[in-house]
């Protein structure tokens, strides 16, 4: 069975419309997703350029990686319990500070060496209300190479708000249970820093000393695109 298959076949009986069954079935998924190489899924040969990416040498990378600075999604997979696909991004694009409400995302770099900030909200009790400022603690922010583990973000723990910033041209696969949804109420919404301050300290005791930010809804400028790609691994038997 390809590897890409018996990923699917995890995801189909550990997740739900709701996310996933239990913390063993989320163990189940991460497990297999660990095991995924860039091979894979085809993108051999952008892994092997990605190598090479720093050496004056690596001649042939303009011929494996295309010259728009957009970022590029392979979509492989969707229903209402879950989604995989893969971003390729190009060396120093950037995906914004985004959330995925209600949902629990899994995600491994396949090829190249990342930026990974990521926060969640301090009050998770407030209702979520994007048009104000509201206060974030750091839970990550640090750089992930590949060959490395699968993270995973809960929806209301493990940096659920995340940035990425490709170092070198890069791959992520990532697992979203459930998938983002207009009729369920999940949509993705960008955020920016605020300059604002916890003069009082409440909120610094909360965190246990975490860093603190203040995040506000916004709408990312006009050249942040991401454009669909043809996925080129294993065709799924679905």
């Amino acid at each position: 069975m390809d590897a890409i298959q018996k990923l699917y076949e995890v995801c189909k009986v550990s997740l739900s419309e709701k996310g996933p069954l239990s913390s063993e079935a989320i163990a189940k998924v991460h497990a297999v997703l660990d095991k995924i190489t860039a091979s894979d899924v085809g993108l051999e040969c952008e892994s092997q350029a990605a190598r090479v990416w720093q050496s004056p040498k690596a001649l042939s990378r303009k011929r494996v990686f295309p010259s728009s600075p957009a970022i590029r999604y392979r979509h492989i997979y969707e229903c209402k319990t879950f989604s995989i696909g893969i971003f390729c991004m190009p060396a120093s694009s950037i995906i914004p500070l985004h959330n995925h409400p209600g949902m629990t995302v899994l995600s491994k770099v396949l090829y190249g060496r990342v930026h990974v900030k990521s926060y969640d909200w301090i009050d998770k009790a407030e209702p979520l209300n994007l048009l104000k400022v509201r206060p974030a603690k750091v839970v990550r922010d640090g750089e992930m190479s590949a060959p490395c583990g699968a993270m995973v973000l809960h929806p209301e723990e493990g940096g659920n708000i995340h940035a990425f910033k490709a170092i070198t041209p890069c791959a992520i696969l990532d697992i979203l249970t459930p998938p983002y949804s207009s009729e369920g109420g999940r949509h993705c919404s960008y955020f920016r820093r605020c300059p604002k301050s916890d003069p009082s300290g409440i909120l610094l005791n909360r965190t246990k000393g975490s860093e603190i930010v203040w995040l506000e809804e916004y709408q990312p400028r006009d050249s942040f695109v991401i454009r669909r790609d043809l996925y080129t691994g294993p065709a799924l038997q679905l």
